[in-house]
């Protein structure tokens, strides 16, 4: 079972423990075995918040293939996964689900309207959206499509040069008054356990909004935002790291950088190289092919960067020369109701299969979702 832990950090709940101590030990009068005992009961939720975070490390990390694309069009496959369906048990939350599959906040809740993100209803159905338009045009390196909050990475297989390997993570990204950047970068470097040199501009806030005057921050320190991954740009001033928040990822809450959760950058990270090329794209609309049919994906215009997004689409439709592959219809109600997934806008076509899924086990108990 997801157990609806509230995403406390490892450091909230050292810090929690800590102050469950000290109030026990103000209130008098305490005995020497009711120190113990708290100590005992802080321990004990320190060890939980430990094996709870070790589960996510053990989720599935897909891998998808697509034929390498020749030329700088369209890819002829550039559909990816299929949506899911899962059955709440007593105890989960959406927070926990969309770590679990690698889907940020933003994602599960528009797939999910009027539920609760924190206490869904027991036996209420979820679309766990895990299908995606690729951005265009480009399939290589490392492309993070701003108004959808999701990294996707493209390699080369090394033996099969005709297949591209095509990894995706959600992240959390700047807020609207410190907006992250469209544009081209490279990954200049890569460092584990990185210290945060805290920014003028933000320590100033810090100090007004935390009363904390502090300069800098060691890395590997449970209060590091930058978590123990960063992949450093030739873009000035912005990174790709990890957090010590992870309900952060698929919200507007950093200062401009790239959050991913602790163990999705810990599994991008040893397979990118220094070198590796980036853009950070806006396409809050995409359009894809998968088996001859054209699909499209919209995704909130955060920015509001893209203020006509049927006309933007039409246009880009005509541009790649598929609009007698459209059927307009289908593609002017896509865009009003698809709550960000994906949609067939071919004719005839229909939209995607829901692969249903239970996740019990042999004892009638909900099973890890990462572990099946």
């Amino acid at each position: 079972m997801l157990r609806g832990r509230r995403y406390r950090s490892d450091a909230m709940g050292r810090s929690l423990s800590s102050v469950l101590l000290v109030l026990l030990v103000l209130v008098a009068p305490v005995s020497a075995d009711d120190v113990d005992a708290a100590a005992k009961t802080a321990a004990e939720a320190a060890a939980r918040n430990a094996a709870e975070e070790e589960r996510f490390y053990r989720k599935d990390f897909p891998v998808y293939t697509i034929p390498t694309p020749s030329g700088s069009g369209l890819a002829p496959v550039s559909v990816i996964g299929d949506l899911k369906v899962y059955r709440i048990r007593r105890g989960d939350t959406l927070m926990d689900l969309a770590r679990y599959y690698s889907i940020g906040y933003n994602e599960i809740v528009e797939a999910n309207p009027g539920i609760d993100p924190w206490v869904p209803p027991i036996g209420a159905t979820i679309i766990i959206p895990t299908q995606w338009v690729l951005p265009c045009c480009s399939y290589t390196g490392v492309v993070i499509n701003i108004p959808e909050m999701r990294l996707f990475y493209f390699t080369k297989s090394p033996n099969q040069p005709d297949t591209t390997i095509v990894q995706t993570y959600p992240v959390g990204l700047g807020r609207d008054e410190w907006r992250t950047p469209k544009g081209p970068f490279r990954i200049s470097g890569k460092t584990i356990n990185p210290q945060w040199n805290i920014p003028k501009s933000i320590l100033k806030e810090r100090i007004e909004e935390k009363n904390d005057s502090r300069t800098f921050i060691p890395g590997g320190a449970p209060d590091n935002p930058l978590g123990k991954h960063r992949f450093e740009l030739t873009m000035p001033s912005y990174r790709i790291h990890g957090t010590n928040i992870p309900w952060g990822v698929g919200m507007q809450v950093s200062h401009g950088c790239i959050r991913l959760y602790p163990e999705d950058i810990e599994h991008l990270f040893p397979g990118v190289p220094v070198g590796t090329r980036g853009e950070f794209a806006y396409q809050p609309v995409k359009i894809g092919l998968r088996d001859g049919a054209v699909w499209a994906e919209e995704q909130s215009d955060i920015y509001g960067y893209s203020p006509a997004p049927y006309r933007e689409t039409r246009a880009m439709v005509e541009e790649l020369g598929i609009m007698g592959n459209v059927e307009e219809r289908k593609l002017v109600d896509g865009l009003t109701s698809s709550r960000g997934l994906p949609f067939p806008v071919s004719p005839g076509e229909r939209g995607a299969e829901l692969v249903h899924f239970d996740l019990l086990e042999d004892d009638g108990h909900a099973g890890d979702p990462g572990s099946h």
